[in-house]
């Protein structure tokens, strides 16, 4: 008798453990799915690329400034701004509210660009 109790126990440690084991690697996956999103747009050759970017709610978008000379990242309601970014300077900002967020370079206002938020 005592060889089967040992033997249930011991099968009861090692279920106990796969389940557990089997529930880590379940919130693993969950905690990654759940990971903050992000999304680039580079600034090259005078302009926002891509100029209309649609993300999800709590997304966080960087701007590159991949060109040879300064630029900015101002919304036109004034939500975000960005100092004056040198070539290889980010900006990021992360959008938590729904709506479209239209920007442009407060050096070159004729460089425009656009985000929707959903």
């Amino acid at each position: 008798m005592i060889r089967v109790r040992v033997c249930v126990v011991g099968l009861a440690v090692v279920m106990a453990t796969a389940v557990l084991w089997a529930g880590t690697s379940g919130g693993l996956a969950s905690a990654q799915q759940a990971a903050p999103a992000s999304m680039e747009v580079k600034i090259d050759n005078f302009s926002f690329g891509p100029g209309t970017l649609t993300v999800s709610v709590g997304t966080t978008v960087t701007w590159t400034n991949r060109d040879d000379i300064p630029h900015t990242v101002v919304s036109t309601d004034g939500v975000f701004k960005s100092k004056v970014l040198d070539t290889d300077e980010k900006f990021s900002y992360t959008f938590t509210k729904a709506g479209t967020y239209a920007y442009f370079c407060s050096i070159h206002p004729k460089m425009t660009g656009k985000v929707v938020v959903q």
